[in-house]
């Protein structure tokens, strides 16, 4: 793998708080503009300039796209966001309900991620890398990061744990979830040499978020590779921002589903329907968690049920066919409530583990919903494998948390 150190564009550490912001894809408009009201300094106002314009606007109008720019050069303008002299490495630590995780802030490859050393487990939707092409190329920078996951390695292990000993440059608790951040420099040059000889060494890097960012960043530093005669390969341009976390750090929680309507089928009938293919055990009232792999938790009419799979219905030595979306794909969604497509069909809707089962709960007793499916997530191994297959897992498999912080870093292509 290649990777590089970058003269990041950061806040000064007194406006961190004001500048960083939860990342684009994860609040619509209206909520960006409640959390920036009244903050100037708010990163929403190039990641969603929308906000600055009235609330009919279209995201995606070519003005909006011109505001981000606009404001942008007003950050760097004003001080709120200014360049670092040198080129460095960063580790960037989140912790959630107790938990730490480390990850490394470097510049990956353009080419890793044509070549397929940089691998994926999701499709993407070319609507959506569109968007993301647009916003890197007119602010020739990556404004927000991807989220990769590397082979845990020891070495590493322990120089981020040496520099996770000083005073932080950051350190923050975001709200409204209470998750804690943390950010330190690495600008010693012979550490950033080994850091860089340890990943060139690696095998393969991992998209865990930010499937369409990375498809994006990697589109425009081809696009500027083919108009610049002059192209040498190491011009800035052909690398982008991704914070790197160790396999091992990493937790993957549910994302779970809720329907509409039983495809006609009463309560009964849908319960003999799936009585073919799982064992069904009525849990009552208190929220069922499933607890392994193959087992589901069903609420349906204020009844919760846990549904383990039988054997024939699922394949352990297949990546996907081990994948419990790919179960509850294929014999309850497509097979008895007739949904062939998760990412067009208006009846369903997903829910990540974020939020908790209460949350499908309370979606189904308001009547928004008929019933609610949820999963046993996904391990990193299984997203490992099915990377290194090549294979493509399902949509609205993975949901990972805590979010990386959006206006810590920023990228330049130039």
């Amino acid at each position: 793998m290649k990777i590089k150190p970058f003269r990041g564009i950061r806040p000064p550490k007194e406006i961190v708080e004001q500048v960083q912001s939860r990342p684009y894809d994860v609040l619509n408009s209206e909520e960006a503009r409640r959390e920036a009201e009244g903050n100037e300094k708010s990163l929403y106002h190039i990641i969603k300039p929308e906000i600055d314009f009235p609330a009919d606007t279209d995201e995606h109008d070519p003005k909006v796209y011109e505001k981000a720019v606009e404001n942008f050069l007003k950050f760097r303008e004003k001080g709120w966001l200014v360049q670092d002299g040198k080129e460095q490495y960063y580790v960037y630590a989140q912790t959630m309900n107790g938990k730490t995780q480390y990850g490394l802030v470097v510049c990956a490859y353009v080419d890793d991620y044509v070549t397929g050393k940089i691998k994926k487990h999701e499709l993407t939707r070319k609507d959506k890398e569109e968007d993301r092409m647009k916003h890197v190329r007119i602010n020739n920078a990556n404004i927000e990061p991807v989220f990769f996951a590397y082979p845990a390695n020891r070495e590493l292990d322990a120089i981020v744990a040496k520099y996770a000993k000083n005073p932080p440059e950051y350190d923050f608790t975001a709200q409204p979830d209470g998750f804690h951040h943390a950010f330190w420099l690495i600008d010693n040059n012979a550490v950033i040499q080994r850091i860089t000889a340890l990943f060139t060494a690696m095998p393969a890097l991992y998209i865990a978020d930010g499937h369409h960012r990375s498809a994006a960043a990697a589109l425009v530093g081809v696009e500027k590779a083919k108009q610049n005669p002059d192209h040498r390969g190491d011009e800035e341009y052909n690398y982008f921002m991704a914070v790197c976390f160790p396999d091992n750090q990493l937790t993957i929680i549910d994302y779970n589903r809720v329907v509409k309507d039983l495809n006609g089928l009463s309560d009964e009938q849908f319960l003999d329907k799936l009585r073919e293919n799982f064992i069904v055990e009525k849990k009552g009232t208190e929220i069922y968690k499933p607890a392994e792999l193959h087992n589901f938790a069903l609420y349906l009419s204020g009844e919760w049920y846990s549904l383990t799979a039988k054997p024939e219905t699922y394949d352990d030595s297949d990546p996907i066919g081990v994948l419990d979306v790919t179960v509850s794909s294929h014999h309850i969604l497509n097979k008895i409530l007739d949904i062939k497509d998760l990412r067009t069909d208006k009846r369903i809707d997903f829910v990540g583990g974020i939020r908790g089962l209460g949350e499908l709960k309370k979606r189904v007793d308001s009547g928004e919903m008929k019933m609610a499916l949820a999963l046993y997530p996904v391990s990193m191994k299984q997203l490992i494998d099915i990377a290194d297959t090549g294979n493509i897992m399902p949509p609205k498999t993975t949901w990972f948390e805590p979010k990386l912080r959006s206006g810590l870093v920023i990228h330049a292509l130039a």
